[in-house]
Protein backbone atom coordinates (compact mmCIF):
# COMPACT_ATOMS: atom_id res chain seq x y z
CA UNK A 1 0.00 0.00 0.00
CA UNK A 2 2.78 2.38 0.96
CA UNK A 3 4.65 1.47 -2.25
CA UNK A 4 1.58 2.24 -4.36
CA UNK A 5 1.17 5.59 -2.63
CA UNK A 6 4.80 6.51 -3.34
CA UNK A 7 4.45 5.55 -7.00
CA UNK A 8 1.31 7.68 -7.26
CA UNK A 9 3.02 10.71 -5.73
CA UNK A 10 6.01 10.26 -8.05
CA UNK A 11 3.79 10.06 -11.11
CA UNK A 12 1.89 13.17 -10.01
CA UNK A 13 5.16 15.11 -9.54
CA UNK A 14 6.38 14.02 -12.95
CA UNK A 15 3.15 15.28 -14.51
CA UNK A 16 3.54 18.59 -12.72
CA UNK A 17 7.13 18.94 -13.98
CA UNK A 18 6.08 18.11 -17.54
CA UNK A 19 3.23 20.63 -17.46
CA UNK A 20 5.49 23.25 -15.92
CA UNK A 21 8.12 22.59 -18.55
CA UNK A 22 5.59 23.04 -21.35
CA UNK A 23 3.90 26.12 -19.89
CA UNK A 24 6.51 28.67 -21.12
CA UNK A 25 6.06 27.39 -24.67
CA UNK A 26 2.36 28.02 -24.46
CA UNK A 27 3.03 31.52 -23.18
CA UNK A 28 5.50 32.11 -26.01
CA UNK A 29 2.93 31.00 -28.56
CA UNK A 30 0.43 33.46 -27.15
CA UNK A 31 2.89 36.35 -27.20
CA UNK A 32 3.93 35.58 -30.80
CA UNK A 33 0.75 34.61 -32.68
CA UNK A 34 1.37 33.05 -36.08
CA UNK A 35 -0.59 32.67 -39.26
CA UNK A 36 0.62 30.00 -41.68
CA UNK A 37 4.07 30.09 -40.08
CA UNK A 38 4.39 33.90 -40.22
CA UNK A 39 4.55 35.91 -36.99
CA UNK A 40 1.83 38.55 -36.57
CA UNK A 41 3.68 41.35 -34.78
CA UNK A 42 2.55 44.56 -33.14
CA UNK A 43 4.06 47.26 -30.95
CA UNK A 44 3.69 45.18 -27.80
CA UNK A 45 5.74 42.20 -29.00
CA UNK A 46 7.99 43.61 -31.74
CA UNK A 47 11.02 44.18 -29.49
CA UNK A 48 10.70 40.72 -27.91
CA UNK A 49 10.66 39.18 -31.39
CA UNK A 50 13.84 41.06 -32.26
CA UNK A 51 15.55 39.64 -29.18
CA UNK A 52 14.35 36.09 -29.81
CA UNK A 53 15.15 35.69 -33.50
CA UNK A 54 18.66 36.16 -34.87
CA UNK A 55 17.30 37.02 -38.33
CA UNK A 56 13.81 38.51 -38.50
CA UNK A 57 12.41 39.33 -41.95
CA UNK A 58 9.43 41.66 -41.53
CA UNK A 59 6.82 42.67 -44.10
CA UNK A 60 5.09 45.95 -43.20
CA UNK A 61 1.85 45.85 -45.17
CA UNK A 62 -1.33 47.84 -45.74
CA UNK A 63 -4.33 45.46 -45.66
CA UNK A 64 -6.23 47.38 -48.37
CA UNK A 65 -3.29 47.21 -50.79
CA UNK A 66 -3.43 44.59 -53.53
CA UNK A 67 0.35 44.44 -53.58
CA UNK A 68 0.39 43.95 -49.82
CA UNK A 69 -1.88 40.91 -50.11
CA UNK A 70 0.27 39.45 -52.88
CA UNK A 71 3.45 39.77 -50.81
CA UNK A 72 1.67 38.30 -47.78
CA UNK A 73 0.91 35.18 -49.84
CA UNK A 74 4.56 35.04 -50.93
CA UNK A 75 5.63 35.31 -47.27
CA UNK A 76 3.44 32.37 -46.26
CA UNK A 77 4.99 30.18 -48.99
CA UNK A 78 8.50 31.31 -48.00
CA UNK A 79 7.82 30.56 -44.32
CA UNK A 80 7.14 26.93 -45.19
CA UNK A 81 10.33 26.70 -47.27
CA UNK A 82 12.49 28.34 -44.58
CA UNK A 83 11.10 26.30 -41.68
CA UNK A 84 13.97 25.18 -39.46
CA UNK A 85 16.36 27.91 -40.66
CA UNK A 86 17.71 30.86 -38.67
CA UNK A 87 15.34 33.20 -40.50
CA UNK A 88 11.90 33.88 -39.10
CA UNK A 89 9.28 35.68 -41.16
CA UNK A 90 6.87 38.21 -39.68
CA UNK A 91 4.22 40.74 -40.73
CA UNK A 92 3.03 44.05 -39.30
CA UNK A 93 -0.30 45.63 -40.26
CA UNK A 94 0.67 49.33 -40.58
CA UNK A 95 -3.01 50.38 -40.64
CA UNK A 96 -3.41 49.05 -37.08
CA UNK A 97 0.14 49.63 -35.84
CA UNK A 98 0.54 53.26 -36.85
CA UNK A 99 2.68 54.15 -33.83
CA UNK A 100 5.08 51.29 -34.52
CA UNK A 101 5.27 52.19 -38.22
CA UNK A 102 6.03 55.80 -37.30
CA UNK A 103 8.67 54.76 -34.76
CA UNK A 104 10.39 52.56 -37.36
CA UNK A 105 9.98 55.18 -40.11
CA UNK A 106 7.99 52.86 -42.35
CA UNK A 107 6.45 54.92 -45.15
CA UNK A 108 6.01 52.67 -48.20
CA UNK A 109 3.00 50.43 -48.87
CA UNK A 110 5.26 47.40 -49.39
CA UNK A 111 8.24 47.68 -47.04
CA UNK A 112 10.29 44.58 -46.24
CA UNK A 113 13.22 44.67 -43.80
CA UNK A 114 15.65 42.13 -42.38
CA UNK A 115 16.56 42.75 -38.73
CA UNK A 116 19.82 41.11 -37.63
CA UNK A 117 20.80 40.14 -34.07
CA UNK A 118 18.16 42.37 -32.52
CA UNK A 119 19.44 45.57 -34.15
CA UNK A 120 16.34 47.68 -34.46
CA UNK A 121 18.03 50.75 -35.96
CA UNK A 122 19.94 49.27 -38.90
CA UNK A 123 17.68 46.88 -40.82
CA UNK A 124 18.62 45.61 -44.27
CA UNK A 125 16.01 46.56 -46.94
CA UNK A 126 14.75 43.57 -48.89
CA UNK A 127 13.69 43.91 -52.53
CA UNK A 128 9.98 43.38 -53.21
CA UNK A 129 9.76 39.65 -54.04
CA UNK A 130 7.91 38.18 -56.99
CA UNK A 131 7.77 34.74 -55.37
CA UNK A 132 8.93 32.77 -52.35
CA UNK A 133 11.97 31.75 -54.40
CA UNK A 134 12.92 35.45 -54.57
CA UNK A 135 13.19 35.58 -50.76
CA UNK A 136 15.22 32.37 -50.58
CA UNK A 137 17.57 33.57 -53.33
CA UNK A 138 18.05 36.96 -51.67
CA UNK A 139 18.91 35.39 -48.31
CA UNK A 140 21.26 32.89 -49.96
CA UNK A 141 23.08 35.55 -51.98
CA UNK A 142 23.42 37.79 -48.89
CA UNK A 143 25.16 34.97 -47.07
CA UNK A 144 27.25 33.84 -50.06
CA UNK A 145 29.83 35.22 -52.45
CA UNK A 146 30.39 35.71 -56.17
CA UNK A 147 32.01 32.29 -56.34
CA UNK A 148 28.53 30.81 -55.83
CA UNK A 149 27.48 32.26 -59.21
CA UNK A 150 30.19 30.54 -61.22
CA UNK A 151 28.43 28.28 -63.68
CA UNK A 152 28.71 26.65 -67.06
CA UNK A 153 27.06 28.71 -69.79
CA UNK A 154 25.41 25.55 -71.04
CA UNK A 155 22.78 26.46 -68.42
CA UNK A 156 21.58 29.21 -70.74
CA UNK A 157 18.26 28.13 -72.18
CA UNK A 158 15.62 29.47 -74.53
CA UNK A 159 13.66 31.09 -71.69
CA UNK A 160 12.08 34.52 -72.05
CA UNK A 161 13.60 35.36 -68.66
CA UNK A 162 16.73 37.46 -68.58
CA UNK A 163 20.09 35.93 -67.69
CA UNK A 164 22.91 38.25 -66.62
CA UNK A 165 26.40 36.95 -67.36
CA UNK A 166 29.49 38.58 -65.89
CA UNK A 167 32.70 37.83 -67.78
CA UNK A 168 35.72 38.66 -65.62
CA UNK A 169 39.43 37.96 -65.98
CA UNK A 170 40.09 38.03 -62.22
CA UNK A 171 37.60 36.86 -59.61
CA UNK A 172 39.07 39.10 -56.91
CA UNK A 173 38.65 42.28 -58.95
CA UNK A 174 36.37 45.01 -57.52
CA UNK A 175 34.20 44.71 -60.66
CA UNK A 176 33.12 41.28 -59.41
CA UNK A 177 32.06 42.75 -56.06
CA UNK A 178 29.93 45.37 -57.84
CA UNK A 179 28.39 42.63 -59.97
CA UNK A 180 27.57 40.50 -56.92
CA UNK A 181 26.10 43.47 -55.04
CA UNK A 182 23.72 43.96 -57.99
CA UNK A 183 22.88 40.25 -57.91
CA UNK A 184 21.83 40.53 -54.25
CA UNK A 185 19.47 43.41 -55.00
CA UNK A 186 17.92 41.61 -58.00
CA UNK A 187 16.97 38.18 -56.62
CA UNK A 188 14.41 37.57 -59.38
CA UNK A 189 17.11 37.68 -62.05
CA UNK A 190 19.42 34.80 -62.95
CA UNK A 191 23.12 35.77 -62.55
CA UNK A 192 26.13 33.82 -63.78
CA UNK A 193 29.87 34.49 -63.44
CA UNK A 194 32.26 32.99 -65.98
CA UNK A 195 35.86 33.13 -67.16
CA UNK A 196 35.14 30.92 -70.15
CA UNK A 197 37.67 31.55 -72.92
CA UNK A 198 35.24 30.33 -75.56
CA UNK A 199 32.85 33.14 -74.64
CA UNK A 200 35.66 35.70 -74.64
CA UNK A 201 36.75 34.54 -78.09
CA UNK A 202 33.23 34.21 -79.52
CA UNK A 203 32.26 37.78 -78.67
CA UNK A 204 35.71 39.30 -79.10
CA UNK A 205 35.81 40.60 -75.52
CA UNK A 206 38.74 42.83 -74.59
CA UNK A 207 37.45 43.98 -71.22
CA UNK A 208 35.40 42.78 -68.28
CA UNK A 209 31.79 42.98 -69.38
CA UNK A 210 28.25 42.21 -68.26
CA UNK A 211 26.16 40.52 -70.93
CA UNK A 212 22.38 40.14 -71.05
CA UNK A 213 20.83 37.08 -72.68
CA UNK A 214 17.23 36.24 -73.59
CA UNK A 215 16.30 33.06 -75.46
CA UNK A 216 20.04 32.25 -75.50
CA UNK A 217 20.61 35.38 -77.59
CA UNK A 218 22.79 38.31 -76.54
CA UNK A 219 20.55 41.40 -76.36
CA UNK A 220 22.93 43.94 -74.79
CA UNK A 221 26.31 44.24 -73.10
CA UNK A 222 27.86 46.67 -70.64
CA UNK A 223 31.56 47.44 -70.34
CA UNK A 224 32.65 47.56 -66.71
CA UNK A 225 34.63 50.70 -65.85
CA UNK A 226 36.24 52.07 -62.66
CA UNK A 227 33.30 54.44 -62.13
CA UNK A 228 30.68 51.70 -62.55
CA UNK A 229 28.58 51.50 -59.40
CA UNK A 230 26.04 48.95 -58.24
CA UNK A 231 23.27 51.45 -58.99
CA UNK A 232 24.49 52.00 -62.55
CA UNK A 233 24.60 48.27 -63.19
CA UNK A 234 21.13 47.72 -61.70
CA UNK A 235 19.78 50.52 -63.91
CA UNK A 236 21.23 48.84 -66.99
CA UNK A 237 19.88 45.39 -66.07
CA UNK A 238 16.38 46.46 -65.04
CA UNK A 239 15.89 48.64 -68.12
CA UNK A 240 16.79 45.86 -70.54
CA UNK A 241 14.88 43.31 -68.48
CA UNK A 242 11.75 45.14 -69.66
CA UNK A 243 10.56 45.61 -73.22
CA UNK A 244 11.06 49.09 -74.77
CA UNK A 245 7.36 49.75 -74.07
CA UNK A 246 5.67 48.21 -71.03
CA UNK A 247 1.90 48.12 -70.72
CA UNK A 248 0.62 49.20 -67.32
CA UNK A 249 -1.23 46.25 -65.70
CA UNK A 250 -1.66 44.78 -62.25
CA UNK A 251 1.28 42.48 -62.99
CA UNK A 252 3.65 45.21 -64.23
CA UNK A 253 2.68 48.06 -61.88
CA UNK A 254 5.33 47.25 -59.24
CA UNK A 255 8.04 46.79 -61.86
CA UNK A 256 7.17 50.17 -63.39
CA UNK A 257 6.87 52.10 -60.13
CA UNK A 258 10.06 50.64 -58.64
CA UNK A 259 12.14 51.16 -61.78
CA UNK A 260 15.32 53.20 -61.18
CA UNK A 261 14.37 55.21 -64.29
CA UNK A 262 12.35 58.06 -62.81
CA UNK A 263 11.34 59.78 -66.07
CA UNK A 264 8.22 58.09 -67.42
CA UNK A 265 6.56 58.67 -70.80
CA UNK A 266 2.91 57.58 -70.60
CA UNK A 267 0.97 56.85 -73.78
CA UNK A 268 -2.77 56.93 -73.11
CA UNK A 269 -4.43 55.10 -75.97
CA UNK A 270 -7.39 52.85 -76.76
CA UNK A 271 -5.86 49.55 -77.87
CA UNK A 272 -8.94 48.73 -79.92
CA UNK A 273 -8.84 52.00 -81.88
CA UNK A 274 -8.12 52.03 -85.60
CA UNK A 275 -4.82 53.89 -85.36
CA UNK A 276 -3.41 51.96 -82.40
CA UNK A 277 -0.83 49.87 -84.31
CA UNK A 278 0.68 52.91 -86.01
CA UNK A 279 0.86 54.93 -82.78
CA UNK A 280 2.32 52.01 -80.81
CA UNK A 281 4.95 51.44 -83.48
CA UNK A 282 6.01 55.10 -83.32
CA UNK A 283 6.04 55.04 -79.51
CA UNK A 284 8.12 51.85 -79.50
CA UNK A 285 10.65 53.29 -81.99
CA UNK A 286 11.04 56.42 -79.86
CA UNK A 287 11.48 54.25 -76.74
CA UNK A 288 14.51 52.52 -78.26
CA UNK A 289 16.26 55.89 -78.57
CA UNK A 290 15.80 56.80 -74.89
CA UNK A 291 16.60 53.57 -73.03
CA UNK A 292 18.23 54.25 -69.62
CA UNK A 293 16.81 57.81 -69.68
CA UNK A 294 13.02 57.48 -70.03
CA UNK A 295 10.73 54.55 -69.25
CA UNK A 296 7.97 54.21 -71.88
CA UNK A 297 4.61 53.00 -70.52
CA UNK A 298 1.37 52.24 -72.37
CA UNK A 299 -1.96 52.84 -70.61
CA UNK A 300 -5.09 51.38 -72.23
CA UNK A 301 -7.87 53.91 -71.58
CA UNK A 302 -10.46 51.22 -72.38
CA UNK A 303 -9.32 49.13 -69.39
CA UNK A 304 -11.56 49.93 -66.37
CA UNK A 305 -8.81 48.97 -63.91
CA UNK A 306 -6.71 51.88 -65.18
CA UNK A 307 -9.30 54.39 -63.98
CA UNK A 308 -7.40 55.39 -60.83
CA UNK A 309 -4.19 56.04 -62.79
CA UNK A 310 -6.09 58.16 -65.30
CA UNK A 311 -7.84 60.05 -62.52
CA UNK A 312 -4.50 60.77 -60.84
CA UNK A 313 -3.09 62.30 -64.03
CA UNK A 314 -6.44 63.93 -64.89
CA UNK A 315 -6.77 62.14 -68.22
CA UNK A 316 -10.19 61.39 -69.74
CA UNK A 317 -10.66 58.48 -72.12
CA UNK A 318 -12.01 60.73 -74.88
CA UNK A 319 -8.74 62.71 -74.84
CA UNK A 320 -6.76 59.68 -76.03
CA UNK A 321 -4.44 59.24 -77.75
CA UNK A 322 -2.08 61.53 -75.86
CA UNK A 323 1.36 61.39 -74.26
CA UNK A 324 2.39 62.72 -70.87
CA UNK A 325 5.87 62.84 -69.37
CA UNK A 326 6.33 62.81 -65.61
CA UNK A 327 9.24 62.59 -63.19
CA UNK A 328 8.44 60.40 -60.18
CA UNK A 329 10.56 62.60 -57.91
CA UNK A 330 8.77 65.93 -58.34
CA UNK A 331 5.61 64.60 -60.11
CA UNK A 332 5.60 67.57 -62.50
CA UNK A 333 3.69 66.56 -65.64
CA UNK A 334 4.43 67.55 -69.24
CA UNK A 335 1.95 67.23 -72.11
CA UNK A 336 2.99 66.52 -75.70
CA UNK A 337 1.38 69.46 -77.56
CA UNK A 338 0.47 67.73 -80.80
CA UNK A 339 -2.31 65.77 -82.47
CA UNK A 340 0.34 63.96 -84.51
CA UNK A 341 2.03 61.10 -82.66
CA UNK A 342 4.73 60.02 -85.08
CA UNK A 343 8.32 59.00 -84.23
CA UNK A 344 9.82 62.43 -84.93
CA UNK A 345 7.23 64.29 -82.82
CA UNK A 346 7.58 61.91 -79.87
CA UNK A 347 11.40 61.95 -79.96
CA UNK A 348 11.49 65.76 -80.22
CA UNK A 349 9.17 66.06 -77.22
CA UNK A 350 11.26 63.65 -75.13
CA UNK A 351 14.49 65.45 -76.02
CA UNK A 352 13.00 68.85 -75.19
CA UNK A 353 11.95 67.42 -71.81
CA UNK A 354 15.45 66.10 -71.08
CA UNK A 355 16.92 69.45 -72.18
CA UNK A 356 14.62 71.30 -69.76
CA UNK A 357 12.81 73.13 -72.58
CA UNK A 358 9.40 71.43 -72.38
CA UNK A 359 6.55 73.41 -70.84
CA UNK A 360 5.01 71.74 -67.76
CA UNK A 361 1.27 71.15 -67.61
CA UNK A 362 -0.11 73.21 -64.74
CA UNK A 363 -3.39 73.09 -62.84
CA UNK A 364 -3.89 76.62 -64.06
CA UNK A 365 -2.14 79.10 -66.29
CA UNK A 366 -1.64 82.57 -64.79
CA UNK A 367 -4.69 84.80 -65.17
CA UNK A 368 -3.94 86.89 -68.29
CA UNK A 369 -4.07 90.66 -67.99
CA UNK A 370 -7.33 92.06 -69.36
CA UNK A 371 -8.80 88.54 -69.68
CA UNK A 372 -12.37 89.86 -69.41
CA UNK A 373 -12.01 93.02 -71.54
CA UNK A 374 -12.40 91.38 -74.97
CA UNK A 375 -15.63 89.98 -76.47
CA UNK A 376 -14.28 86.42 -75.93
CA UNK A 377 -13.13 86.04 -72.31
CA UNK A 378 -9.84 84.16 -71.78
CA UNK A 379 -10.39 81.67 -68.95
CA UNK A 380 -7.79 79.62 -67.06
CA UNK A 381 -8.06 76.90 -64.44
CA UNK A 382 -8.33 79.39 -61.57
CA UNK A 383 -11.22 81.33 -63.15
CA UNK A 384 -13.15 78.60 -65.00
CA UNK A 385 -15.55 77.47 -62.27
CA UNK A 386 -16.03 80.95 -60.83
CA UNK A 387 -17.13 82.32 -64.22
CA UNK A 388 -18.89 79.25 -65.63
CA UNK A 389 -21.00 78.53 -62.54
CA UNK A 390 -22.06 82.13 -61.89
CA UNK A 391 -25.83 81.69 -61.31
CA UNK A 392 -26.59 85.09 -62.83
CA UNK A 393 -24.98 84.50 -66.23
CA UNK A 394 -25.37 82.07 -69.11
CA UNK A 395 -21.80 81.13 -70.08
CA UNK A 396 -20.80 79.49 -73.39
CA UNK A 397 -17.23 78.12 -73.31
CA UNK A 398 -14.99 76.76 -76.06
CA UNK A 399 -12.58 74.13 -74.67
CA UNK A 400 -9.76 73.98 -77.21
CA UNK A 401 -6.30 72.57 -77.90
CA UNK A 402 -3.98 75.25 -79.34
CA UNK A 403 -2.09 72.76 -81.50
CA UNK A 404 -5.28 71.29 -83.01
CA UNK A 405 -6.25 72.62 -86.48
CA UNK A 406 -9.88 71.72 -85.70
CA UNK A 407 -9.76 73.86 -82.54
CA UNK A 408 -8.10 76.82 -84.24
CA UNK A 409 -10.71 76.69 -87.02
CA UNK A 410 -13.37 77.58 -84.42
CA UNK A 411 -11.64 80.77 -83.19
CA UNK A 412 -13.21 83.06 -85.88
CA UNK A 413 -16.65 81.50 -85.25
CA UNK A 414 -16.33 82.15 -81.51
CA UNK A 415 -15.33 85.77 -82.10
CA UNK A 416 -18.33 86.18 -84.42
CA UNK A 417 -20.65 84.67 -81.81
CA UNK A 418 -19.31 87.00 -79.11
CA UNK A 419 -19.85 89.99 -81.39
CA UNK A 420 -23.43 88.93 -82.12
CA UNK A 421 -24.22 88.67 -78.39
CA UNK A 422 -22.21 91.62 -77.06
CA UNK A 423 -25.35 93.59 -76.09
CA UNK A 424 -26.65 90.79 -73.88
CA UNK A 425 -25.08 91.44 -70.48
CA UNK A 426 -26.31 88.16 -69.01
CA UNK A 427 -24.43 86.10 -71.62
CA UNK A 428 -20.66 85.41 -71.48
CA UNK A 429 -18.70 83.93 -74.40
CA UNK A 430 -15.35 82.47 -73.29
CA UNK A 431 -12.65 79.97 -74.18
CA UNK A 432 -9.99 77.97 -72.31
CA UNK A 433 -6.86 76.05 -73.33
CA UNK A 434 -7.68 72.50 -72.20
CA UNK A 435 -4.08 71.33 -72.68
CA UNK A 436 -2.58 73.92 -70.29
CA UNK A 437 -5.22 73.88 -67.54
CA UNK A 438 -6.72 71.03 -65.54
CA UNK A 439 -10.44 70.81 -66.27
CA UNK A 440 -11.80 69.54 -62.96
CA UNK A 441 -15.36 68.80 -64.05
CA UNK A 442 -17.26 65.96 -65.67
CA UNK A 443 -17.30 66.25 -69.47
CA UNK A 444 -17.92 64.02 -72.47
CA UNK A 445 -16.59 64.19 -76.01
CA UNK A 446 -13.25 65.07 -77.54
CA UNK A 447 -11.80 68.57 -77.84
CA UNK A 448 -12.68 71.05 -79.19
CA UNK A 449 -15.81 71.00 -77.08
CA UNK A 450 -18.55 73.67 -76.90
CA UNK A 451 -20.14 73.72 -73.45
CA UNK A 452 -22.97 75.88 -72.16
CA UNK A 453 -23.36 76.62 -68.46
CA UNK A 454 -26.95 77.76 -67.70
CA UNK A 455 -27.68 80.57 -65.23
CA UNK A 456 -28.57 78.25 -62.36
CA UNK A 457 -27.41 77.59 -58.83
CA UNK A 458 -27.13 73.90 -59.76
CA UNK A 459 -23.82 73.30 -61.54
CA UNK A 460 -25.04 72.03 -64.92
CA UNK A 461 -23.17 71.63 -68.20
CA UNK A 462 -24.86 71.20 -71.59
CA UNK A 463 -22.63 70.10 -74.47
CA UNK A 464 -23.47 71.56 -77.88
CA UNK A 465 -23.39 69.01 -80.72
CA UNK A 466 -25.14 70.91 -83.51
CA UNK A 467 -23.94 72.75 -86.59
CA UNK A 468 -20.95 75.08 -86.19
CA UNK A 469 -22.75 78.24 -87.38
CA UNK A 470 -23.60 81.41 -85.45
CA UNK A 471 -27.36 81.23 -86.05
CA UNK A 472 -27.47 77.61 -84.81
CA UNK A 473 -25.38 78.47 -81.76
CA UNK A 474 -27.64 81.42 -80.87
CA UNK A 475 -30.77 79.27 -81.37
CA UNK A 476 -29.30 76.62 -79.03
CA UNK A 477 -28.35 79.23 -76.44
CA UNK A 478 -31.81 80.84 -76.45
CA UNK A 479 -33.51 77.43 -76.09
CA UNK A 480 -31.32 76.48 -73.10
CA UNK A 481 -31.88 79.89 -71.50
CA UNK A 482 -35.65 79.39 -71.67
CA UNK A 483 -35.28 75.99 -70.01
CA UNK A 484 -33.02 77.49 -67.35
CA UNK A 485 -35.58 80.23 -66.54
CA UNK A 486 -38.15 77.58 -65.59
CA UNK A 487 -35.65 75.72 -63.44
CA UNK A 488 -34.55 79.02 -61.91
CA UNK A 489 -38.09 79.85 -60.73
CA UNK A 490 -38.18 76.54 -58.85
CA UNK A 491 -34.65 77.09 -57.53
CA UNK A 492 -35.53 80.57 -56.24
CA UNK A 493 -38.67 79.22 -54.54
CA UNK A 494 -36.70 76.37 -52.92
CA UNK A 495 -34.03 78.80 -51.77
CA UNK A 496 -36.70 81.15 -50.34
CA UNK A 497 -38.26 78.29 -48.36
CA UNK A 498 -34.87 77.14 -47.16
CA UNK A 499 -33.88 80.64 -45.97
CA UNK A 500 -37.25 81.12 -44.21
CA UNK A 501 -36.92 77.73 -42.50
CA UNK A 502 -33.36 78.56 -41.42
CA UNK A 503 -34.46 81.91 -40.01
CA UNK A 504 -37.35 80.27 -38.14
CA UNK A 505 -34.99 77.69 -36.68
CA UNK A 506 -32.56 80.40 -35.64
CA UNK A 507 -35.37 82.38 -33.98
CA UNK A 508 -36.54 79.24 -32.18
CA UNK A 509 -33.02 78.64 -30.80
CA UNK A 510 -32.71 82.28 -29.74
CA UNK A 511 -36.07 82.13 -27.88
CA UNK A 512 -35.05 78.89 -26.18
CA UNK A 513 -31.76 80.38 -25.02
CA UNK A 514 -33.58 83.48 -23.75
CA UNK A 515 -36.08 81.38 -21.80
CA UNK A 516 -33.24 79.36 -20.24
CA UNK A 517 -31.61 82.60 -19.07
Amino acid sequence: MRTQLLLGVTAFCLCVFVVADKQPDRQTDKSFPEKDGVLQLKKGNFNRALRKYKQLLVHFYAPLSGEGHRISDVFQDAAAELQGSEVKLAMVDVAKEKDLAKELNVTGLATIRLYLSGDKNNPVPCPVPKSSASISTWLKRRAGSAADLIADLSQLDASEDLTVVGVFKEMNHEYVQVFYAAAIDLPDVNFIVTQNNDIITKYGLQHDVVMLFKKSQLIQDYKMMPQTSKEMLILFITVYQMDPVTEYTGQTATQILTSPVLNHALLYVNKSSAGFKEIHSAFNSAAEAFRLKILFVLVDVDEPRNGRLMEYFRVRSFEAPLIRLVNLTDHVTYHLPSDTLDVHTIKSFCQSYLDGKAKPKMQSEPIPEGWDKQPVKELVGMTLEKVAFNPNNTVFVLFYLPYSPESRALFPLWEELAEALKEREDVVIARIDASANDINMSMQGAYPSLCLFPALYAERVVIYQGKRKVKDLVKFLDKEMEKAKKYRVKEDEDRRKYIEAAKAEEAKKAKKNKDEL
